[in-house]
């Protein structure tokens, strides 16, 4: 999701930059969407953010910030684990992932992004999908980690749009669909997008509506690592 990072610092204050990714910074899977201008890129041309270990040396940043990329990894509890040792004592680890009810729309595999190999939660026991985490448990569980907020970004999401929970989805990537929903995003009148979405919906397609939209379907996780 190459501008989720953008997305949700429009709805970040100014003390959350000022307080959270100053120093310095690693943006892991930050594509060309840098959380801050001064965080340093960790991509595919940098190395593997799976083995991230193997790149760079631990407790050497300030803030640790990734966002849409945990869920990419093959191991994501290993890859918290490691990405959390890059952060120095009182240093912080943003972390940001898709909301599995949200985004995933309680079907698994992803529907929308068949390279998803996690699907995540907030701190609830339960969930429908066989390879759900739950963000917020994982993170406390890192050595020393004290979580200082989570957040789920809901902004702009229409819950009138949410696939129905057990019904089988349509391939949403037919032709005649695409061209429906690419003239659904190109539409600047919110009522008349949302009428089209519906009849979407109703003929069994599931929307991201995430995609080229102000729409948020996310959990974010601040850790801070104690002395």
């Amino acid at each position: 999701m190459a501008t989720e990072a953008s997305k949700t610092n429009a709805l970040r204050s100014p003390e959350f930059f000022e307080t959270y990714l100053s120093g310095r910074v690693i943006d892991i899977g930050a594509g060309d969407d840098l959380v801050v201008p001064h965080a340093e890129i960790f991509d595919q041309h940098q190395g593997d953010a799976n083995h991230i270990l193997d790149y760079r040396e631990p407790m050497q940043y300030d803030a640790v910030h990734s966002s849409h990329c945990l869920e990419h990894m093959h191991n994501p509890h290993q890859a918290l684990k490691d990405w959390w040792q890059l952060v120095k004592p009182g240093g912080y680890m943003i972390t940001v992932v898709p909301h599995e009810d949200l985004y995933e729309q309680f079907n698994w595999p992803s529907i929308f992004n068949g390279d998803h190999k996690a699907t995540f939660r907030m701190g609830t026991d339960d969930s429908w999908s066989p390879v759900s985490i739950d963000i917020v448990a994982a993170t406390q569980a890192l050595p020393k980690s004290k979580i200082i907020a989570q957040r789920l970004y809901d902004e702009n999401y229409d819950y009138d749009l949410l696939f129905p929970r057990g019904q089988t989805p349509k391939n949403h990537r037919t032709f005649l669909n695409r061209q429906i929903s690419s003239i659904a995003r190109r539409l600047k009148n919110r009522t008349y997008r949302t009428k089209i979405l519906k009849f979407q919906l109703a003929r069994g397609y599931p929307i991201d509506q995430t995609a080229k939209s102000d729409a948020l379907a996310q959990i974010e996780i601040v850790a801070q690592k104690r002395k």
